[in-house]
């Protein structure tokens, strides 16, 4: 059994103010794996007043220390990378091969975007032509409050430190409580690399105790929040007294759009993007919408691929999926997979239950559901799990009202060989992001959604913006 009681406060490893033991559950086996400690009022406070402490001489740091601040923390995070990708898998259930590359990468990839954007950062500008003397300062919003999530938890923390820390931040980092043990790493990490004392803080908690604490505090100038659209209605209500900056990456319901002129491999890649993480991402493309002349081979492609989806164990290397987070999401998605049977989705792969050869950890069947229509909850609630729902569609108008039809707002994706046609519906479809063709986003591009997905945009100089505030200078010396 690992134990981990203690927080990073102020440069030190401390113990909690009082005991609260909270056990860490290994997805795999459902047994715990670790012991943490939940933090009280009296620690949250410690580490905001850390924070404070060193917020001036960090936010009066030239830029070039920031950066290279980050640099060293690049380098020890790339030694620390097996470490990482243990605890990654340990913790949530991520397969070691997913840990390694995917999980622990899209930390390294980060880091670096952060670098670059950083390096071509102008905190100080002209407004522009025509106004002499009028001139534009970034400077950073203060104490920050970093709540993340468990599912990809290096992705978002370093979505949310880095930044903080090269935009003149002092921070204080909550990850989730059901997958802490990676951001105990990454605190050794900033330890290791030379960041002043008090720049960056982590206390463990819950939503309700830490989170709300650090949402609350009076010394608190912002919340960077990821997470479930509850959670961030909650974070955006206690934060509304102190008129605190908040912003939110939430949940997401993203549409597929297949037309009949996609690459052979549209449909295949689709399904395999729904699944990875065990469907454990925001932006996952969960349902799929396919130009009527191409549905019938769409829905068996997509039950073949579901089919040769393996389901195995964490610990084992290889491309396969592992469970999900806890027995609270395991019933939730066992839950929906049944309503979608109830309300008449066609069942052509996967469904209730585990996978035949496993009996204990929450794992999850690859499902595929046919034959939706816009109504059915299986097409509007999100899952977080491995379940795709497809249904045809006659014309761009019908694709685009349906792909439309969702409060939700992160990532559409949109397959065609009509160039014509994806530029034209890229700028209709209702998100944050459009990914076509199976191209990802550009590195530094910005992350984040609309409506009920938040309107955080997080990575490259966006990412570094959100922890600024915009200072306008007149009479400026030329």
């Amino acid at each position: 059994m690992i134990e981990k009681r203690n927080f990073y406060i102020d440069g030190e490893w401390v113990a909690p103010k009082a005991a609260q033991d909270y056990e860490v559950i290994d997805p795999s086996t459902e047994d715990p794996c670790a012991v943490i400690s939940l933090g009280d009022q009296a620690d949250t406070d410690a580490a905001v007043a850390a924070a404070k402490a060193a917020l001036p001489g960090w936010k009066a740091a030239d830029p070039a220390e920031r950066i290279a601040a980050v640099e060293r923390i690049a380098k020890v995070y790339a030694e620390r990378a097996e470490d990482m990708a243990q605890a990654i898998s340990l913790e949530m259930g991520a397969p070691i091969d997913l840990a390694r590359k995917n999980q622990w990468g899209a930390g390294a990839y980060h880091i670096k975007n952060f670098i670059d954007a950083a390096k071509a950062f102008e905190w100080v500008h002209p407004l522009g032509d025509g106004t002499p003397g009028a001139m534009i300062a970034y400077e950073p919003v203060g104490v920050v409050g970093l709540i993340t999530p468990w599912n990809w938890p290096m992705n978002q923390v370093t979505l949310k430190v880095i930044p903080a820390i090269l935009a003149g931040c002092t921070m204080v980092l909550k990850p989730s409580e059901e997958a802490p043990l990676s951001s105990l790493i990454f605190a050794e990490i900033l330890d290791a690399a030379g960041l002043p004392k008090g720049v960056f803080n982590l206390v463990n908690g819950d939503g309700a105790g830490v989170g709300t604490q650090l949402s609350t505090h009076p010394d608190v100038e912002m919340i960077s929040f990821t997470g479930s659209t509850r959670a961030g209605r909650a974070i955006s209500k206690a934060a509304a007294d102190t008129l605190k900056r908040v912003t939110l990456e939430l949940g997401g319901k993203g549409a597929n759009l297949i037309f009949a002129d996609a690459d052979e491999d549209a449909v295949a890649r689709g399904v395999k993007h729904c699944f990875q993480n065990s469907g454990q991402s925001c932006n996952a493309p969960t349902r799929m919408l396919v130009e009527r002349s191409a549905y019938d081979r769409a829905v068996e492609v997509a039950r073949q691929t579901a089919e040769a989806t393996q389901v195995a164990s964490p610990r084992e290397e290889g491309k396969h999926i592992g469970p999900v987070i806890n027995k609270a999401q395991f019933d939730k998605i066992q839950g929906l997979i049944e309503t979608g049977i109830a309300e008449g989705a066609k069942l052509v792969a996967g469904g209730p239950g585990r996978p035949e050869h496993l009996n204990r950890g929450f794992y999850v069947r690859p499902t595929v559901f046919a034959d939706c229509d816009p109504s059915m909850t299986i097409m509007n609630e999100e899952i977080f799990g491995p379940v795709l729902s497809i249904m045809p569609f006659d014309s761009e108008e019908q694709a685009i009202e349906v792909a439309n039809a969702t409060p939700y707002g992160l990532t559409n994706y949109l397959q065609s060989g009509d160039g014509a046609r994806r530029n034209r519906l890229a700028r209709q479809l209702r998100s944050g992001m459009v990914e076509m063709n199976g191209q990802d986003r550009g590195a530094g591009a910005p992350f984040g959604g609309v409506g009920s997905s938040g309107r955080a945009r997080e990575g490259g100089r966006w990412g570094i913006e959100e922890f600024c505030d915009v200072k306008s200078i007149s009479g400026w010396a030329e």
